[in-house]
């Protein structure tokens, strides 16, 4: 939090990318609830599912599109535009003629280029942070950032939902539409700043081809001893965290003793409590835990994960809870110190493209550990499925062990910049 009240620069950039957040749930929400009104409403809502989960599978493309741009905070302020834009479009179309099936697919269309927007955005912003902050402050600056974004994300559903009963479908396409035309008033204003701070700064691009790119980073980051192992530990445990929701909500099914309250309740309880843990642990554990290693902090949210399965084992649901709100904690910490090692370890220039491919790795190992063990549940039983986790989280260990007495070398120091 230091940073974001000292860096006026970073405040606004910061503020911008909450508002976008913010809107974006707001507008999601509505989307989702005009679809479920649909004769077809299963194949509505997948299709909007699939249409906002394809951005993040393509973010070391757009990130290395964004290595390329030269001028972004100009990019970066007219991509707001463009979405305040397209979100105006949408508000307008709401109270047309146009409705249900053909007024989904041209909303879902749009806000697939918005997204896509976004993505390009996210990757613009990223150096654009670094200059801001410095390497040894991006850790807590990124944490703070995405902890309280979560939190934003969570709050706006329940907002979104209150809305919706008194404010139209067009109203909330335009209070999206909004959002990101202050966001681009923000983007303009912390771009103005800096410019004039730094008038003669020379801006270098990344002038590489895609593949080639892609090769330096990953050469880059074999470089820096023990990364790569971390990226693909931080990978597994993410994929542990995700794959546990499933395998407690088929338990929580089978065990009535385990419910609080009805069966809904408590699986929202579970899912609440693992992303307010990821949430402070983005928000304050990144400085709390800013002197501790990436390799303990792996190694203790990989004992909290077998922890958790135990937990679920015993089908004690107040200590799922408790061990579940941890584990979300230490890997909320993870992933920021994570991403300062990356941001230490590769060429300013193509920063984007290998933050880009690092999420990519991160947002396919969910799902893809999801669906193995929830594959080994449906077809030989729940409790092999944990033993399967329980096995993933020890070989984790062990690597995590390995790997620490075998690399001494701590992440290089950069001093901080503070505008």
């Amino acid at each position: 939090m230091g940073i974001f009240l000292k860096n006026k620069n970073f405040r606004k950039l910061t503020l911008a990318s909450w508002l976008s957040t913010a809107g974006d749930i707001l507008f999601y929400l509505a989307l989702m609830t005009y679809a479920s009104k649909l004769h077809n409403y299963t194949l509505a809502i997948s299709l909007i599912s699939i249409t906002e989960g394809i951005p993040r599978l393509i973010e070391s493309l757009s990130g290395y599109y964004a290595d390329r741009t030269k001028n972004k905070f100009k990019m970066i302020v007219w991509l707001a535009i463009i979405r305040f834009v397209l979100y105006l479009i949408v508000g307008l179309l709401f109270v047309t003629n146009i409705a249900g099936w053909n007024l989904v697919l041209i909303v879902i269309g749009i806000n697939f280029i918005s997204d896509i927007s976004g993505m390009y955005s996210s990757g613009l912003a990223t150096p654009l942070i670094v200059d801001l902050v410095g390497q040894n402050e991006i850790s807590e600056a990124t944490g703070f950032s995405s902890g309280i974004s979560q939190v934003i994300s969570t709050v706006a559903q329940f907002i979104g939902s209150g809305l919706l009963l008194f404010l139209s479908y067009s109203n909330l396409a335009i209070v999206n539409a909004l959002t990101f035309l202050c966001a681009g008033l923000l983007y303009a204003s912390v771009g103005h700043s800096y410019l004039k701070d730094h008038p003669n700064q020379n801006v270098q691009v990344n002038n590489q081809n895609f593949w080639s790119t892609f090769k330096s980073s990953f050469s880059q980051v074999k470089k820096a001893n023990g990364l790569l192992t971390v990226i693909s530990v931080i990978a597994l445990l993410n994929g542990i965290l995700m794959a546990l929701e499933p395998l407690i909500s088929i338990v929580i099914a089978g065990n009535k003793s385990m419910i609080i309250g009805t069966y809904s309740f408590t699986i929202a309880l579970v899912g609440a409590v693992d992303s307010i843990g990821m949430a402070l642990g983005s928000a304050i554990g990144t400085t709390l835990f800013k002197k501790t290693s990436l390799f303990m902090i792996s190694l203790i949210d990989t004992v909290f994960s077998v922890g958790m399965i135990l937990a679920i084992f015993s089908k004690n649901i107040i200590s799922c809870l408790i061990l579940g709100s941890v584990l979300g904690f230490f890997a909320g910490v993870a992933n920021p110190k994570m991403t300062q090692w990356l941001v230490s370890s590769v060429d300013h220039t193509i920063l984007s493209s290998s933050i880009g491919a690092l999420n990519t790795i991160l947002q396919v190992a969910g799902p893809l550990m999801t669906t193995i063990f929830t594959s080994i549940t449906s077809t030989v039983g729940i409790n092999y499925a944990l033993f399967g986790l329980i096995i993933v989280s020890v070989l984790v260990f062990a690597i995590i062990l390995y790997v620490m007495k075998k690399t001494h070398k701590p992440t290089p120091a950069v001093e901080s910049n503070i505008d």
